[in-house]
């Protein structure tokens, strides 16, 4: 709906103001074929751009690479930290084009008496298979070649099955369904639409060889698998000790207030404060709208939980599972999510 009715509204607008010149991001292939909802909505775009008297130009990018990691790009980076690389099954070609190829490719058509009413499929001069991309990454990242894990189509479809639900909470994770009809379908084009303008796109690899990569790409590589990890491993603690201190875990949470000196129905009470308090966290967390809340709450009340026990059972610190000394590793554990919550 955004790629089709939200622009065709942005296109007849242009049209009444007398904005002539338009230049449109599309997505490579979608003439050719619209394997999702996502190429189809793209295309009906495409369309209600060149049915306007406009000096229109659609680009039509592959997947793009630059120095910053977003999309896709990000995703490769995240992937090529793994020892073992899980080789998705029945993924196409891709013509990787690079972001100061595309920035450079824009330049040119705002320029006075650049062509107009015209497509233009932006795509690198090699084609790479999936697994081929990360490999170079890995190279520029100055890493030995990770085995490679070939995996069967029910395991793939169950990691893009996980990422579907995953948005369901208003995460926007690279893997999901439209993403696996997209990477089946490949990313390339002509490169003769680039050449015919007097642009020479760089290759991936020439790209690498200019921009050696520093600790800030290698950092962030291997945090971007870390940070979901991170998240679901606090969102499941959460709310698993929620349920642990309603059931199994009721009378061992009853003993402590008492030995607290708190008995009864305020003791009852108070676990079930305490536990409830642990599920609206957790479930704070999962969801993407609330997540920064959820993590903020948790640090609260872990320093709640603390002042709490020393006053109630100062015993606790020095009991050898460490209860109480274990608070401090989870609440670092939440400052690292803050510090890595925001994907852009």
């Amino acid at each position: 709906m955004v790629h089709h009715q939200g622009i065709a509204n942005l296109f007849a607008a242009c049209e009444q103001l007398k904005i002539r010149r338009v230049i449109h991001f599309s997505a490579i292939g979608v003439d050719r074929q619209t394997p999702s909802a996502f190429s189809e909505t793209k295309l009906s775009g495409d369309k209600a751009l060149m049915g306007r008297d406009l000096d229109w130009i659609i680009l039509r990018p592959s997947v793009v690479i630059g120095r910053a990691a977003y999309g896709a790009s990000a995703l490769m980076r995240g992937l090529a930290a793994l020892p073992a690389l899980p080789v998705m099954p029945n993924t196409g070609q891709l013509q990787i084009v690079l972001l100061e190829d595309v920035v450079q490719t824009v330049q040119h058509f705002l320029e006075p008496g650049a062509p107009t009413r015209t497509i233009v499929e932006l795509v690198g001069p090699h084609r790479h298979s999936f697994h081929e991309v990360i490999a170079l990454i890995r190279r520029w990242y100055r890493w030995p070649p990770a085995r490679e894990i070939r995996l069967p189509n029910f395991a793939s479809s169950l990691m893009y099955k996980f990422g579907d639900m995953i948005s369901l909470l208003g995460w926007r994770p690279p893997v999901r369904s439209t993403a696996e009809r997209e990477i089946r379908r490949g990313a390339v084009g002509d490169l003769e639409d680039m050449r015919r303008l007097g642009l020479h796109p760089r290759g991936l690899p020439e790209f690498f060889a200019s921009e050696p990569a520093s600790v800030q790409e290698r950092w962030f590589a291997r945090m971007y698998l870390l940070k979901p990890a991170i998240l679901i491993v606090l969102s499941l603690f959460w709310i698993s000790t929620a349920f642990v201190s309603l059931g199994p875990g009721w009378g061992y949470g009853m003993g402590l207030m008492g030995e607290g000196g708190v008995e009864g129905a305020s003791a009852a009470l108070t676990v079930v404060a305490g536990a409830l308090s642990d599920l609206v966290i957790g479930l704070a967390i999962a969801y993407r709208p609330t997540s920064r809340y959820g993590v903020y709450a948790a640090i609260a009340i872990s320093f709640t939980y603390a002042i709490i026990g020393t006053i109630l059972v100062p015993r606790l610190w020095a009991d050898p599972l460490g209860p109480m000394l274990k608070i401090w590793p989870i609440i670092v554990l939440h400052f690292a999510a803050l510090a890595v919550l925001e994907d852009r």
